[in-house]
C-alpha cells in the first residue's frame, strides 16, 4: 500500500519522503490510497507508469517538489498478510503513515492494549516491529490539532501575514510583537514554541 517502487531504481533518490493520508481497500482486489510526496515528480511518474501492479494513477502538484498521489493498485500477498493483522481486532491506524525508505514505515496505532500486543505478535515473520513509543495518546502525528496553542497559532499567522518569514524577510518581530499587543520577547516566545510544534509535526513527533 505504497507506491510500489522496486529497490535500486532512480525514484530512490528522487523521493524524500511520503506519506499516506487515506487508504481504503476495495472488494475487487484493489487497494487505492493517497499519499503525499515530497520529491521530483517527473522521475516519480516516469517510474510508476511502468510497473504491472498499478491499475491507474492521478497526480498534483502542491507546490515545486511535493504533490499528491491517488492510485489503484493490485493487492499483494504481501499487503494482504500485513494488515489482516489489524482486522477484527479494537485498534486504529492513525494517518499518515510514513514511509522512511524501502523498508521502513512508520504509523500510530491507537487501540486496546491486549489487541495492541496482538497486533505486534502476529505480524507476519519477515517484517521487524521496533516500538518507538507507548503512552497516552494527545494528538495526530503530523496534525497541528491540539499542539500549538490559540495563542501560539495567532502569533504564527499574524508573522506570515507581516511578512515575517519572507525571504528576504520583509516584517520585523517589533510589527508581530506589535499586532499580538504583547513585548518581543513574549512574541518571540510565541513564534519559537510555535515553530517548534510545526517542525514536530512535520516529522512525526
Amino acid at each position: 500500500m505504497r507506491l510500489p517502487i522496486p529497490k535500486g531504481s532512480d525514484v530512490d533518490d528522487a523521493v524524500e519522503r511520503e506519506e499516506m493520508v487515506a487508504w481504503h481497500a476495495r472488494s475487487d482486489g484493489a487497494v487505492s490510497f493517497l499519499s503525499v510526496v515530497t520529491g521530483d515528480l517527473g522521475v516519480v511518474r516516469e517510474t510508476v507508469e511502468a510497473i504491472d501492479p498499478v491499475r491507474s494513477v492521478e497526480y498534483a502538484a502542491i507546490d515545486d517538489d511535493t504533490f499528491y498521489v491517488y492510485a489503484e493498485l493490485e493487492a499483494t500477498p504481501a499487503d494482504v498478510a500485513l494488515w489482516e493483522t489489524f482486522e477484527d481486532r479494537h485498534v486504529v491506524v492513525v494517518p499518515p503513515v510514513v514511509y522512511l525508505d524501502a523498508g521502513t514505515v512508520r504509523l500510530t496505532v491507537l487501540g486496546d492494549p491486549a489487541d495492541l500486543r496482538a497486533v505486534v505478535a502476529d505480524f507476519p515473520d519477515d517484517v521487524g516491529v521496533e516500538i518507538r513509543r507507548l503512552s497516552e495518546h494527545r494528538h495526530l502525528a503530523g496534525s497541528l490539532a491540539g499542539r500549538l496553542t490559540r495563542r501560539q497559532l495567532e502569533a504564527v499567522r499574524v508573522a506570515r501575514e507581516v511578512g515575517y518569514y519572507e525571504v528576504p524577510r520583509e516584517g520585523s518581530l517589533t510589527e508581530v510583537a506589535e499586532t499580538l499587543d504583547c513585548s518581543e520577547s513574549a512574541a518571540s516566545t510565541l513564534l519559537r514554541k510555535g515553530q517548534r510544534a510545526l517542525v514536530d509535526a512535520a516529522f512525526g513527533r
